[in-house]
């Protein structure tokens, strides 16, 4: 299955495989994506804040109330925001969209 990654320029999209069961925060460090997960998948940062294309948005199960609260706490939040250490991949998702916020590029320095 694939994973797409689009840069906060929304120029540059990145394309990685992925398996079912897969953590979306994994897959995005791996490729080399500017998210930190700084509290290594405790829901205890939103370092590891992601923007989920709208039309894929749905397919997601629900965030859970603490990662809501977390998510209050992100830079640059909007409605289809999540915290990729809470995605564990799913069949459903092959070709899910994910936005980096421009946020996670500046706590990089890139």
């Amino acid at each position: 299955m694939k994973v797409h990654f689009i840069s906060p320029d929304g120029e540059t999209t990145q394309t990685v495989e992925a398996k079912p069961g897969d953590n979306l925060l994994e897959i995005a460090q791996n490729a080399g994506q500017p998210l930190e997960g700084t509290c290594e998948g405790q829901m205890a940062c939103s370092t590891c804040h992601v923007i989920i294309a709208k039309e894929w948005f749905e397919k997601l199960s629900p965030a859970s109330e603490d990662e809501e609260d977390m998510l209050d706490l992100a830079s640059g939040a909007r409605r289809t925001s999540r915290l990729s250490c809470q995605i564990d991949l799913t069949e459903e998702l092959d070709g899910l969209v994910v936005h980096i916020p421009a946020e996670s590029r500046n706590m990089q320095g890139i």
